[in-house]
């Protein structure tokens, strides 16, 4: 037996359907290992940026059963897709499981033919790849788990963070939001003329001028009333419409953005089940190329469904100079079938696809424009009025792809000289637009022009600042948040350097080096933290919170004290706080009503003899020490009644010290931990009983409806009887 190990289900569905016999084909669902969530544990910096990599949580029955099957097998060969994080998935999977000599075979299309020739030239795991990728890993670890922490201290702990890629994408974004509050718009006006022609056709001409004062424009319709009207001149030029390169990662989700309203990470979720079930080739691609066997079939559809006439072979040029991901355009694996798709969204994608493949290697389409322009018939002339209209004379590509014609606009037949009357004209005024703010489609792009990140992260780029609610989505545009501004701010004074546009594209090529093998691992990583780690640890020594975002509107007064207000940023927006906080705690919303703060209690907290307060919490008011923190610096007493805290006892003590169990709540919901918190760091999910798990001592708690009880320990089988049950049966 030969076994095959790809990533998914589906796609081991898919291949074992091509490789019949000897060959056993599973999933490893993904990647089986990853850095543990504390950095101290995942990155040993001084050993040269060494990475310690565990077992993905809920991956050791996988793991367990690739082990058994790989020992009765005669051959192990790793499937996994074609670029860098394939590669690191083929590699830990073989460091995972102790395989001594697995061979690696790559394919760009789930096809029998691809399958079997992919089987004939299996090779080695390529390191260099795999140090790209883990360099990729570990730097955005790094960065991320430094600057995260970073604004933990500046803001608040919690929902925040900042990453290599992702702040330099929300200060683009913060870039085009600075450049739309400075414009000054200009006012103009459009003037529109109504006119009939001698054939008694309606003709519709703007004025080619837009004039900014309104005695210009009051003149240029004073002249067009009284006077006679004449056709100025008409050209009529054909043009020629190419069509445009096959899909690549980028031009893929801009395309179905703009087309089908789908966000990037929609676009590369289908397109990962295409090309699962053999439906595309590989879906993350810097290149436009397409194979010879491809572009035979693709020729061979083009004959067949619109002629050969209109057959014409292209060659397309990679833009990208890093095009390094896969050896072809994202196309359907045959030409031939025009729909496919297990779902309504695969198949739309796939007809987008489809439509560029095919429309790529067809003739020009062959447009007519023609321009009339007409003016008065006196010496006293005004800006001529125009009006531009476009016919589509031989169609070519665009039977491919129809939805890219676009709108026919057919006008009337005139000539040079012809009269024309002026039915009726109008002016309307209107202000000069700000610059438009990006959508998912255009940040794409923009990203891909400045070279700051690969195809494959764009969609978890735009993902997270959605996410972490850094950007909102307004229709199809993106706008800053208040938290978002404030995070991109912070980012550009204290690190401008390291989310520049030159910075990140000139690491995005040191990471491409190394996946030739140009450079060294160690090398890039030190030449980049250790100046960066030294910025981090400047900027935490800094007194503040960069949640002041300067002062409030003078005519807003404090309503306690009288004094000045300054605008804040808080977990739920801005707001106005009294200069004088913490020792007034007025506040104003933003649109001057007045907030109610926390009050002020004739009581000292027991626990460091702080005043007590009423605060209005997510849960509604409770009281608590006015030194009361989140974190672990300051108070964490909170005041309850004698009926709440009889409820939240259990009267089980602690394991660890003795302390008596009771019901907290926290940002996920209720759990169960030691009185004596936070020196006791004893917690468990559920409510716990007075009993003792037979098997392994620890405590038990309550369970669900078939499970009355269960053990707290999660290595205990005890803690899923279900499992216990089968494995007895």
């Amino acid at each position: 037996m030969k076994l095959v190990i790809v990533e998914s289900p589906a796609k081991a569905k898919t291949i074992e359907k091509y490789l019949k016999g000897e060959y056993k084909v599973v999933a490893s669902v993904g990647h089986i290992r990853d850095l543990p969530k504390s950095n101290k544990k995942a990155i040993d910096i001084k050993e040269g940026f060494v990475p310690h990599y565990e077992i993905s949580k809920g991956k050791e029955k996988v793991v367990d059963e690739i082990k058994k099957l790989a020992k009765k097998a005669s051959e192990v060969l790793l499937a996994t897709d074609p670029d860098r994080e394939g590669e690191a998935i083929a590699w830990h999977i073989k460091e995972a499981v102790g395989l001594k000599h697995p061979q690696r075979v790559v394919f760009h299309e789930i096809t029998e033919p691809a399958i079997q020739e992919a089987i004939k030239h299996p090779r080695n795991i390529d390191e260099n790849l795999r140090k790209a990728q883990e360099a990729r890993r570990v730097l955005d670890r790094l960065v991320g788990y430094d600057l995260s922490g970073l604004l933990w201290t500046k803001m608040w702990y919690g929902a925040l963070s900042a990453g290599r890629v992702q702040s330099p994408a929300l200060r683009i974004i913060m870039e085009k939001e600075r450049e739309i509050r400075a414009f000054v718009p200009e006012h103009y006006s459009v003037i529109t003329g109504h006119f009939k022609t001698k054939d008694k056709k309606e003709l519709t001409l703007v004025c080619d001028k837009e004039p900014r004062e309104q005695t210009e424009t009051d003149s240029i319709v004073a002249h067009a009333k009284k006077s006679a009207w004449h056709v100025a001149d008409v050209k009529q030029t054909e043009a020629k419409r190419s069509p445009k390169a096959p899909f690549t990662t980028s031009t893929l989700q801009q395309a179905a953005s703009s087309r089908l309203g789908f966000s990037p990470s929609r676009t590369m979720s289908i397109a990962q089940k295409l090309y699962e079930a053999g439906f595309i080739t590989y879906m993350r691609t810097d290149s436009v190329n397409l194979s010879e066997v491809a572009l035979a079939e693709i020729f061979a559809t083009i004959e067949t469904k619109y002629g050969k006439e209109l057959v014409a072979a292209r060659k397309y040029a990679t833009k990208s100079k890093n095009a390094q991901e896969a050896h072809e355009a994202v196309r359907p694996t045959h030409a031939s079938t025009k729909n496919a798709g297990h779902s309504e969204e695969q198949r739309r994608l796939y007809s987008l696809i489809w439509q560029r493949t095919v429309a790529s290697q067809m003739a020009d389409a062959k447009v007519l424009r023609t321009k009339i322009s007409a003016n008065i018939e006196t010496a006293d002339t005004i800006p001529n009025f125009s009006a531009t209209g476009n016919i589509v004379v031989t169609p070519g590509w665009l039977l491919a792809d129809p939805e890219a014609r676009g709108e026919d606009i057919e006008l009337p037949e005139v000539k040079k000289g012809d009269k024309l009357t002026l039915l009726t004209i109008e002016a309307e005024g209107k202000e000069t637009e700000p610059p438009g703010r990006y959508t998912e489609a255009g940040l794409v792009k923009e990203l891909e022009k400045r070279d700051i990140g690969r195809p494959s992260t764009y969609a978890s780029i735009i993902k997270t600042l959605q996410d972490r609610e850094y950007v909102v989505k307004d229709g199809k545009t993106l706008h800053p948040s208040a938290v978002g501004e404030v995070v991109s701010n912070y980012m550009e004074k204290k690190f401008a350097d390291y989310i520049s546009d030159s910075f990140t594209a000139e690491m995005e090529n040191d990471l491409d080096k190394i996946a030739s093998g140009d450079r060294e691992y160690l090398k890039t990583l030190k030449t980049f933290y250790t100046p960066f780690s030294k910025q981090v640890e400047l900027a935490k020594k800094e007194e503040g919170k960069i949640t002041d975002l300067g002062p409030a509107p003078a005519e807003f007064k404090c309503p306690v004290c009288g004094a000045d207000m300054i605008i804040k940023l808080g977990r739920a927006g801005t707001f106005m706080s009294c200069s004088r906080f913490p020792d007034c705690m007025g506040a104003r919303k933003m649109d001057g009503l007045v907030m109610e703060g926390p009050k002020l209690l004739n009581e000292k907290c027991p626990d460091c003899g702080g005043e007590l307060v009423e605060r209005e919490g997510r849960f509604g008011k409770f009281i608590s020490c006015s030194n009361w923190s989140r974190g672990k610096k300051g108070c964490h007493y909170i005041k309850t009644s004698p009926e709440e805290e009889a409820k939240k006892r259990t009267g089980v003590k602690c394991p660890l010290d003795g302390g008596e169990i009771i019901e907290r709540r926290g940002r996920f919901g209720a759990f169960f931990s030691c009185s004596n918190y936070p020196t006791c760091k004893f917690i468990m999910k559920s409510r716990p009983t007075s009993n003792v798990c037979s098997l392994c001592g620890s405590l038990m708690m309550e369970g669900t409806k078939t499970i009355p009880e269960r053990c707290s320990n999660k290595a205990c089988p005890n803690h899923n009887p279900h499992k216990l049950d089968k494995k007895t049966k």
